[in-house]
């Protein structure tokens, strides 16, 4: 439709510029070049993690990676600035755990996030207060940046002013909301929710294993199964079935909760996640801490943020064990329940606090818009430079 000139008939505006998921970079940025069109990229994960892959050629030309082995993931990265003393190499983007730098997964992502900073801006799903020591790196490399984040409370406050449901979602599964009325019944901060996303699967032993340490734990919970969680075993046991005889008395086990919800209801007081950028963020904005399991991708850095500089969970990465799973969970709950609810309420005001009228998210959220308008007053082109070029001709 770009191409063809369609959108820009009298019957339809012309394109004023391709806001693009960084994603698909590589892809976009060669049709806005090829049509002179403004390209401004959108990156959902974390700009923490963006800065680990845009740093990995350094890591590389240092001769920190590849990991040499076990032997070295528990050793500190160097070649990250902003992040020294804090990153070890089990921390770095799960593509980084490979034997040849030269693979195409891991030097396919590289490119691709290194091209999100060629457009004519930067939209960020985060937060100045939360991220700006990292996003202060990524600037020299991209001025142009938006901070709008977290994207899904802009939404939220304004249904609330307009009185009505707060709640949005983009699940891909159907909820269950009979957990709610469950939630209901439970005191208040007592409950352990459990979710690992709509993508990431367990082997049934880590199935079990995380079973055992939330029944040993005596806690509450409420544990969000997946029915493509985990293959069955070979015998036909029916592991969910097992799961819900067993944990009556403190358990609820659900195929998908309406996690938002979730997370703001008064009786949760945990949560146990992959760490994903949107569920870290929900619950970032809900004053929740969270024990982090990464699997994979952005994971692993969001998880030892979590635990190492934000100070608002514990990270239990690479470990599947019953005995840890049930000593993170009276963590959370009991042992250091005052100083993780604490941290974790100071960046929820944050967070509220940047999205609201004058805070940092919606001052760029407004700059970003005035910025488009600016885009569609004269004709301009990209320059590969971050800036859009008012064309002359």
């Amino acid at each position: 439709m770009l191409a063809s000139g369609e959108l820009g008939s009298d019957l339809s505006p012309s394109v004023t510029c391709i806001i693009a998921d960084g994603a698909l970079a590589e892809f976009t940025s060669s049709i806005a070049t090829e049509l002179q069109i403004p390209i401004i990229f959108l990156q959902v994960a974390s700009a923490c993690y963006m800065w680990a892959l845009f740093s990995i050629p350094s890591l590389i030309e240092n001769g920190e990676l590849p990991i040499r082995g076990e032997e070295d993931m528990d050793k500190l990265v160097n070649g990250v600035p902003g992040m020294e003393g804090l990153l070890r190499f089990r921390d770095l983007p799960s593509y980084c755990r490979v034997s040849d730098v030269k693979d195409l997964i891991l030097q396919g992502v590289v490119r691709v996030y290194r091209q999100c900073t060629q457009g004519q801006g930067l939209i960020l799903n985060t937060f100045e207060e939360l991220e700006e020591p990292i996003i202060s790196h990524i600037r020299p490399h991209c001025p142009n940046i938006y901070p709008i984040g977290p994207m899904h409370t802009h939404l939220k406050l304004k249904l609330a002013k307009k009185e009505v449901s707060s709640q949005s979602s983009n699940s891909i599964f159907e909820t269950d909301k009979n957990c709610m009325t469950w939630l209901d019944s439970q005191p208040l901060k007592s409950v352990m929710y459990v979710s690992i996303g709509s993508v990431a699967v367990m082997t049934r032993d880590e199935l079990m294993e995380f079973w055992y340490g939330l029944v040993n734990s005596k806690k509450r919970f409420l544990w969000v199964i997946r029915p493509d969680l985990y293959k069955e075993v070979e015998d036909g046991k029916n592991v969910p079935v097992e799961l819900l005889e067993e944990t009556k008395e403190r358990g609820y086990v659900v195929g998908w909760a309406p996690q938002e919800e979730v997370l703001d209801h008064p009786a949760v007081g945990g949560f146990l996640t992959h760490s994903g950028w949107n569920s870290t963020m929900e619950s970032i904005v809900a004053g929740v801490p969270m024990i982090c399991w990464p699997r994979q991708s952005d994971q692993q850095v969001h998880s030892r943020y979590v635990s190492e500089a934000w100070k608002i969970g514990l990270d239990m990465k690479d470990v599947s064990d019953r005995k840890v799973v049930e000593k993170m969970v009276n963590d959370v709950m009991v042992e250091r329940r005052e100083e993780l609810v604490n941290a974790a309420d100071e960046k929820r005001k944050l967070a509220i606090k940047s999205v609201g009228e004058g805070g940092s998210s919606y001052c760029n959220f407004d700059r970003l818009i005035g910025d488009i308008y600016k885009m569609n007053e004269k004709p301009c082109m990209p320059s590969g430079t971050n800036e859009y070029v008012v064309d002359k001709h």
